[in-house]
C-alpha cells in the first residue's frame, strides 16, 4: 500500500506542479508513446542482454516486494523461535527421535505446525543440515558458525541480484533518454524550414525523451531497486536468527537461553515481546505434557 501511495504521490507532484505552473500536457501526451517505445524498449532490451532466464524471472518476481514488503512478519519470527525450541528440546531429550524430523521435515509432526516456515526450503534446509551435523558429532560451534555465515552470504548475494539488475537499468535510463532526445532533434533539424510554432512543438517533443529517462530512473526504477534491496536485507534476518539459535545450542546453553539469544538478535520491529514468546513456549510445554 505504501508503495502505491508513493507512486501516486510522484505522479501527482511532478505533473500537478507542471500543470500548476502553466504547462500543457498535450505535447507530453503526444510524444509519450513514441518516446516510451524508444526508452522503455531499449531499457528492456538491455535488461534482457545483461541477465539470463532465471535471473529475469527472479527480478520480475521480486518487483512484487515493492508492494508486498518483507515475507516474514513478527508472528513468523515467534513461530520460528517456537519451532527451534521444540527441535532443540527433543534433540537433547532423545537424540534418536529427532532424526525422523530432520530427515523428513515434510512429514514431521513438529514442522507441520508451522506451515509458512515449512514452505521456505532454505530455512528448513539450514535447520535440518545443522542439526544433522550436530548429531554426527560435527559440533564445533565456531566451524558451524563459519559454515552458516558463508551459506548466508551466498544466499544474500543471490537474492540481491534483482536489486542490482534494477539499479543498472535505472543508471542507464537517463542516457537512453538523451538518445531519444537526440533522435528528436535530428527529426527537428530535418524540418528546419517549418514555421517556429511547429519547430517549437517538435523540440518540446524531443525534450520529453530527456525528461522521461530521468523521471523513470530517479522516480520509479531507482526507488524500486532500493526497496527490493531493503526488503531482501530484512528477510535475511530470518536466517540470521536460525544461525544464532543453533550456534548457541552447540555451545550447550540451556534451551531457553538459546531461544532468548535468537529473540534478542531479532530486529526490533520484528522481535516478539518476551511475554508473548513465553506464553507460546508455555503452550508448547503443556501440549507435550
Amino acid at each position: 500500500m505504501i508503495g502505491i501511495i508513493g507512486i501516486i504521490t510522484i505522479f501527482v507532484m511532478v505533473f500537478g506542479g507542471y500543470i500548476a505552473a502553466g504547462g500543457k500536457m498535450g505535447i507530453i501526451l503526444k510524444s509519450l508513446p513514441f518516446e516510451m517505445t524508444m526508452i522503455g524498449g531499449a531499457a528492456v532490451g538491455a535488461f534482457l542482454i545483461s541477465n539470463d532466464g532465471p535471473a529475469i524471472k527472479h527480478t520480475v518476481k521480486d518487483i512484487g516486494k515493492v508492494f508486498k514488503g518483507p515475507k516474514w512478519k513478527p508472528e513468523d519470527y515467534r513461530d520460528l523461535l517456537c519451532l527451534l525450541f521444540e527441535l532443540i528440546r527433543l534433540a537433547r531429550q532423545n537424540p534418536v527421535a529427532i532424526e525422523e524430523h530432520i530427515e523428513a521435515p515434510d512429514e514431521s509432526s513438529i514442522f507441520s505446525k508451522y506451515p509458512r516456515i515449512l514452505t521456505d526450503r532454505e530455512a528448513i534446509a539450514m535447520i535440518c543440515d545443522t542439526m544433522r551435523s550436530a548429531s554426527m558429532n560435527y559440533d564445533d560451534p565456531h566451524q558451524v558458525e563459519e559454515v552458516l555465515e558463508k551459506r548466508m552470504e551466498a544466499n544474500v548475494h543471490h537474492a540481491m541480484h534483482s536489486s542490482h539488475a534494477l539499479q543498472i537499468v535505472a543508471d542507464g535510463l537517463p542516457a537512453l533518454g538523451i538518445v531519444a532526445a537526440v533522435l528528436g532533434v535530428i527529426k527537428t533539424m530535418a524540418s528546419i524550414d517549418q514555421p517556429p510554432e511547429i519547430l517549437g512543438k517538435m523540440i518540446g517533443g524531443a525534450l520529453v525523451g530527456t525528461f522521461l529517462g530521468v523521471f523513470l530512473a530517479y522516480g520509479l526504477v531507482g526507488p524500486f531497486a532500493a526497496k527490493v534491496k531493503d526488503v531482501t536485507e530484512d528477510e535475511a534476518n530470518f536466517y540470521l536468527l536460525i544461525r544464532e539459535v543453533l550456534v548457541a545450542n552447540l555451545h550447550n546453553h540451556a534451551t531457553n537461553i538459546c531461544i532468548e539469544v535468537g529473540r534478542q538478535n531479532t530486529p526490533s520491529h520484528r522481535r516478539p515481546s518476551y511475554s508473548d514468546l513465553e506464553e507460546a513456549l508455555k503452550a508448547i510445554k503443556q501440549e507435550a505434557a
